[in-house]
């Protein structure tokens, strides 16, 4: 690839389904990857399938300061990313609302509103300076519609389109914001709501073929659009 072209991508949650594979295929394709996640052993396999020049560090997104240390990292030595992705996010365990324990709620709103939150506030204010770099972050079907039993997860995915709506109003003139729903994808999070059923939809694998030239042809046009991979 010529290395002008080549873009500087910070993936959020890169240890598995959509953030594995989306890693995996940019850096396929020439692109260099900042990826994080939390879990130190497939971290390690992830790096031992790419190597240098791609920085995968352990990251918690729902702290604010580790996530700050991370972007002052990446920033500092590397410049702000071309394209920031965030895609780390769980799923509570489907129940009623009024029976889902405190903890519970709190991480899926910590982990998929706070920590998207979190990593723009500490990675945007030099995009902004440079004027350039393009916003996603990543919605869900669940974040446009409802379902029963997953009420925390729709409370937090509703919030993320509206965070980067807001968003998108505030950033100058040659950047973007997006919310993206990525589809229906057979991942780990899926089968935790759709069980067996999940083996009907795509695997990442097959997803990222579409989605990652999608991701690279953004621009500042799609500003504040709710995006859909179909």
């Amino acid at each position: 690839m010529d290395e002008t072209k080549a873009k500087r991508v910070v993936i959020t949650g890169v240890t598995r389904g959509l953030g594995l594979a989306m890693a995996r295929e940019f850096a396929r394709l020439g692109h260099t990857i900042f990826g994080c996640g939390r879990s130190a052993e497939q971290l390690a396999d992830l790096w031992s399938m790419l190597g240098p020049p791609h920085v995968i560090d352990q990251v918690d997104v729902t702290s604010d300061t580790r996530v700050g240390q991370w972007a002052e990292s990446v920033i500092s030595e590397h410049g702000p990313p071309d394209l920031l992705i965030n895609n780390a996010a769980v799923i509570n365990n489907s129940a009623p609302l009024w029976q889902i324990p405190n903890a519970e709620f709190d991480r899926t709103i910590d982990t998929n509103l706070k920590g998207t939150y979190y990593v723009l506030r500490h990675f945007l204010p030099e995009m902004v300076n440079q004027r350039r770099g393009i916003v996603v972050n990543f919605s869900s079907g669940w974040g446009r519609t409802t379902g029963a039993g997953v009420a925390p997860y729709c409370a937090s995915k509703f919030a993320v389109e509206g965070l980067t709506a807001s968003l998108a109003e505030e950033l100058p003139e040659g950047m973007a914001a997006v919310a993206l729903n990525p589809g229906i994808i057979n991942t780990e999070m899926l089968r935790t709501n759709f069980g067996d059923s999940a083996a009907h939809f795509h695997k990442p694998e097959e997803w990222v073929r579409a989605a990652v030239p999608y991701l690279l042809s953004l621009g500042p046009d799609d500003s504040g659009k709710p995006l859909t991979i179909e």
